[in-house]
């Protein structure tokens, strides 16, 4: 079976309840099926073949919902672009993909730039003018031409690619992560078995669509027949609080710096959350101090602490909300049809209670990176996937994460790579050397810090640092500090001891 499959089954169990929600948009699941129906025939009908990549640059939206499983129902392969990034990195996954089709929402405010690099791509928009131009599609009119009420799923083999998502956002050589159906379909499974969602169930989805978290939860809760309610922004957490209240939703799913907010900015207490069945957290390690006001405010509510990759599709482990107080701090044990092992270096299992990386192993474990084999082989052995993290496993088999061996840098819902943002700093004059690193930060996990050596008689000022990054970068990726050093730390090869540079700016 596919996500496709599971999706229908939805429709026919209970075609009039309610599938997505967003702002005065209530669509159904029969609306969502004829949706997925009119696109996938549309794609056909224009001599789309099996394989195909569909790009979509689409904010949170039936629309999104329509237009993924739409592609995947024409045999193609979704790619999801990050709605928050600039021209260039867009430009980048379209090339680097090969897709075919571009989905995307007209109002997106580098969409002129990147069409005029989108090369052969095909483009439809949703939210259009009434006159688009003559080579580009409008969702509005391929409905009108296609409607359907159902259409014959392309067959795909389980291992065959169903999405390609990219996870570091280099503009030189990106990382796209490739998920076969078999992938979406056994990460789902696994992530309502521990959940045990019901088609009675709906969720406050603030996630974004294009990351593997906010992916799941679409998933997971399209598969089961329940509501997804969406609030695409956390600028006003009132709204969002407010949403939660009127939707009477019982699931709300967040990452570190979610909860933070929400703890910094509202009163939980002070609204009625009688209908909140659970909380999923993911996305990095979230403070034990709000783990416990967490459960404090929300006493009745399920608190599930996980813990994941997007090369594992989504969901590796989970702490069950039962032994949330016991192993505060802990990741939990492997979700259902997953395998968790602690290695050292050689790749050998260490005994218990001793560090060592997490390998991971199961049908949830990702092809490889897409035309990136040498990637591929560092990160996979024999089926096992190398996280990269740290951790240890304690005597009841319950895993504690304590490092990363990656660079990478957690802050808030995104994972930024440091060299993209020095080589964006680099392009300034005057600018000999730079490291970015993260720091720690209470509400964003970390934030990013810069720091920089400049050329002999060259002067900058940290502003014009952060002014260049924000006209290149998307505003999650600029730096909120910019120190300068005469010299940056290194080792006797010549690698730059980024540890060294994590102290608060002075």
């Amino acid at each position: 079976m596919t996500l496709v499959d599971l999706l229908r089954a939805s429709v026919q169990r209970s075609p009039d309840s309610e599938a997505v929600i967003h702002r005065q948009c209530r669509w159904s699941y029969g609306t969502l099926w004829r949706q997925v129906s009119s696109i996938a025939g549309f794609l056909r009908e224009h001599d789309f073949r099996t394989g195909e990549r569909v790009a979509l640059l689409l904010e949170n939206s039936p629309e999104y919902a329509a237009a993924y499983y739409g592609a995947l129902a024409a045999g193609g392969v979704v790619v999801a672009l990050k709605t928050q990034a600039k021209a260039r990195d867009l430009a980048s996954w379209l090339r680097h993909s090969g897709a075919t089709w571009l989905i995307a929402d007209a109002r997106h405010a580098e969409l002129t730039a990147l069409l005029a690099e989108r090369g052969t791509c095909q483009v439809m928009i949703i939210n259009g003018a009434e006159k688009t131009p003559g080579d580009v599609f409008d969702w509005n009119a391929m409905l009108g031409r296609t409607a359907s009420n159902d259409v014959d799923c392309v067959p795909v083999a389980p291992s065959a690619l169903a999405q390609i998502i990219y996870t570091s956002g280099t503009t030189g050589a990106p990382k796209g992560v490739m998920l076969s159906h078999a992938n979406l379909y056994a990460n789902t499974q696994s992530i309502l078995a521990y959940l045990d969602l019901t088609a009675d169930d709906s969720i406050l989805n603030v996630l974004p669509f294009y990351y593997s978290y906010g992916n799941s939860v679409l998933h997971t809760h399209l598969a089961t027949g329940a509501r997804v309610v969406l609030e695409n922004s956390l600028a006003y957490p009132h709204a969002a609080m407010q949403a939660m209240v009127q939707e009477r939703v019982t699931g709300f799913s967040g990452v570190p710096s979610t909860f933070a907010l929400l703890l910094s900015r509202v009163k939980l207490g002070d609204y009625d959350l009688s209908s909140l069945r659970y909380l999923t957290q993911a996305g990095g390690a979230m403070s034990p101090a709000h783990i416990k006001r967490l459960k404090a405010e929300l006493p009745h509510v399920r608190l599930f602490v996980m813990y994941g990759q997007t090369e594992a599709t989504a969901r590796i482990a989970y702490l069950p909300p039962e032994k949330l107080e016991e192993k505060l701090g802990a990741v939990g044990i492997a979700i259902p049809g997953v395998t968790m092992e602690l290695r050292d270096e050689h790749g050998l299992s260490v005994t218990r209670g001793d560090s060592g990386e997490i390998w991971v192993r199961g049908e949830n474990i990702m092809l490889g990176y897409w035309n990136n084999p040498e990637a591929t082989a560092r990160v996979i052995d024999h089926d096992w996937l190398k996280t990269g993290d740290l951790g240890r496993q304690d005597d009841e088999g319950f895993f504690f994460i304590h490092g990363r061996s990656s660079d990478m840098i957690k802050t808030g819902a995104h994972r930024v790579s440091p060299q993209e943002i020095e080589e964006a700093i680099l392009e300034l004059e005057g600018v000999a050397e730079a490291a970015v690193v993260g720091i720690a930060d209470e509400i964003l996990g970390e934030i990013i810090k810069a720091v920089i050596v400049l050329r002999a008689g060259q002067t900058l000022e940290a502003r014009a640092v952060q002014a260049h990054c924000h006209r290149h970068l998307a505003l999650y990726k600029v730096p909120k500090q910019v120190e300068f050093a005469s010299e940056l730390p290194k080792t006797a090869s010549g690698k730059i001891k980024r540890f060294l540079l994590t102290g608060a700016n002075s």
